[in-house]
């Protein structure tokens, strides 16, 4: 196996609208349709659409949804050896608004996604030990995100955690455990926004002001992750912007810069470089890792220039062949 997900399955309910409503503001839209989502699902299909092979660890409810969903996961090849229905709890669902200029706002209902604990990914451990790469994300408990981390770790297995959706009250091992923390400049700016216990606010207050937002904000935040919450290396995603990658405290933040597009949506972007970037270090292992951050951006620019989530994922045969090679 080369990439094992632990992490979120959710049923999307995609609106299309001309703008992202305001607070109260009720909008008549153009296209509705539902679709496969949730951030470890849609990451485990970003990389077994490029090749890699793939199982997911997760939980869906025993309802419609659910079935769906189970069938999809098979039909695209994942192993679902450790993708449960349970009872008492729905199918994750996840309420998508689009604007007409790419942009999105997301209304996530976890469901049996929060059922997913500690004891289920030890019944995965010989699937987790076997595989070259884990991939979390922050959609099911903090609990078992880090069980599954330090699972991994226990059995020299590189891991990603991609902290997203972002919140303040990340349990402080969740930097330290893996390998790689992906987030994008939102998810660092939320992560980041605690004041200094003495009074030096500088830092505090350009994140408040939402001013991680290129290249050289998202290299002062890189530096803070790694210094102050001890992050192994750090991987932030600034959509057209590209990428800033610190390999560790002693080196130097890289901007990976990638090119422009015309977003028709913007949904799953994020997990389309995060699928790509697994599948890259699992399968490409020789190639140098600005290298797979570059190429995970060109992936993602080119899943933002369809409408929806796994859909727009493209497969290794759309792609050109050297971004692949």
């Amino acid at each position: 196996m080369d990439i094992v997900v632990v992490g979120s399955c959710n049923t999307d309910f995609s609106s299309y609208v001309s703008h992202l409503p305001l607070k109260g503001e009720t909008l008549t839209g153009h296209k509705f349709e539902t679709g496969f989502g949730g951030k470890g699902a849609n990451q485990c299909i970003a990389a077994v659409k490029l090749g890699a092979r793939t199982a997911m660890v997760g939980k869906l409810g025993d309802d419609i949804f659910g079935d769906q969903y189970f069938n999809s996961m098979r039909a695209n090849n994942v192993n679902c050896t450790h993708l449960k229905q349970v009872g008492g709890a729905s199918s994750g669902v996840a309420s998508i608004f689009v604007g007409d200029d790419g942009s999105n706002c997301i209304v996530i209902v976890p469901g049996a996604n929060n059922l997913l604990d500690a004891n289920d990914v030890a019944d995965a451990e010989d699937l987790i030990k076997s595989s070259k790469l884990v991939v979390c994300q922050n959609e099911i408990p903090q609990e078992t995100t880090l069980a599954a981390l330090k699972l991994a770790k226990k059995h020299g297995v590189k891991t990603i955690f991609n902290p997203a959706p972002a919140q303040k009250d990340f349990d402080p091992e969740l930097f330290k455990v893996p390998d790689f923390f992906c987030p994008n400049e939102t998810e660092a700016c939320h992560i980041l926004q605690i004041f200094s216990t003495n009074k030096t606010l500088i830092f505090a207050s350009l994140l408040l002001n939402q001013l991680v937002n290129d290249p050289e904000t998202a290299m002062t935040a890189a530096r803070q992750l790694v210094e102050t919450r001890g992050c192994n290396s750090v991987i932030i995603t600034l959509g057209e912007k590209g990428a800033v990658y610190l390999a560790g405290k002693d080196a130097e933040p890289e901007h990976i810069p990638t090119s422009p597009v015309r977003a028709v949506d913007t949904t799953g972007a994020g997990d389309s470089f995060i699928g790509s970037l697994a599948f890259f270090m699992t399968t490409r292992p020789d190639l140098p890792i600005e290298e797979m951050i570059k190429r995970a951006g060109q992936i993602a620019a080119e899943s933002v220039q369809k409408p929806g989530t796994q859909k727009s994922f493209p497969f290794a045969s759309d792609l050109p062949s050297h971004i692949l090679a």
